[in-house]
């Protein structure tokens, strides 16, 4: 049984969350500027062998904007507390891995297993391109339009002829403008210099990248394999930043194991 929630979270605020299957909690956190709709082709395979929950972030989808300054971390602690999960696995991507990684370091007593996909991770200096000066550009302009055209050609470089577009571009259009004001409400604490305590991550850990994404999220996720004691590092080939709708055989297979990854694909 499938069922969705609004989550009261920090702020007045309510998190749009969806809830299916049964078994090991497993809970899925999009990028920056995606919705629940990332997870489409495997959220439902997941449910046949987990506790699945996906959910749009803070003014993401179906969730609320914010009306006051806010953590990502805090409204995924409010996320798992709604559902009473103790423990759960948690899989980010991009700007989700972010808040994956720290709120592992924040409560590791909450997390069963980290997997980071195409991830960002606080401390980590970017440097500097053409693209990532317009992207700049466009957030400190608030400039919807540009960045749902930067995020298509730069991050979805595969573009519309591999699968998943049909969900990546009204996902990228209509969230754009969340990208370029929620941000603005996230309370960034000073502790969230990840790349500095990988070594305390004690969770079992899967770092992946497709082999299409942006260079630097190469050097991310080699930099985070490299950190963190005993993570593996997976690149999936014919991918590129929306790994997720791109490869979801793929991700499926990493996420529960070749046998229940085929047995779900029946």
């Amino acid at each position: 049984m499938t069922t969705t929630e609004l989550i009261p979270v920090a702020g007045g605020g309510r998190i749009w969350a969806e809830r299916a299957g049964d078994g090991p909690p497993l809970v899925l956190h999009h990028g920056s500027v995606h919705d629940s709709r990332l997870w489409d082709r495997v959220f439902a395979a997941l449910a046949r062998h987990r506790t699945v929950v996906r959910y749009d972030a803070r003014g993401h989808g179906r969730s609320t904007p914010a009306t006051a300054p806010f953590r990502y971390e805090d409204d995924l602690l409010a996320v798992l507390d709604r559902f009473g999960f103790r423990s759960a696995e948690l899989v980010g991507l991009s700007m989700g891995g972010e808040v994956a990684l720290d709120f592992t370091l924040e409560h590791p007593e909450r997390v069963r297993s980290l997997t980071l996909i195409a991830a960002s991770a606080g401390g980590h200096e970017w440097p500097r391109s053409p693209e990532t000066d317009a992207y700049a550009a466009a957030l400190r302009g608030s400039d919807a339009r540009r960045i749902a055209e930067l995020e298509l050609t730069v991050w979805a470089s595969l573009g519309d002829r591999a699968p998943g577009f049909d969900v990546i571009e009204p996902m990228v259009r209509e969230n754009a403008e969340a990208r370029a004001t929620a941000g603005k409400g996230h309370a960034l604490d000073p502790d969230e210099d990840a790349v500095g305590r990988l070594d305390r991550i004690e969770a079992p850990t899967t770092i992946v990248v497709g082999d299409h994404d942006h260079p630097e999220i190469g050097v991310i996720a080699a930099r985070l394999a490299d950190g963190i004691p005993d993570a593996r590092l997976e690149v999936v080939a014919d991918s590129d930043h929306y790994l997720p709708l791109r490869a979801p055989g793929r991700l499926l297979e990493l996420l529960l194991g070749p046998s229940d990854a085929s047995s779900s694909a029946r």
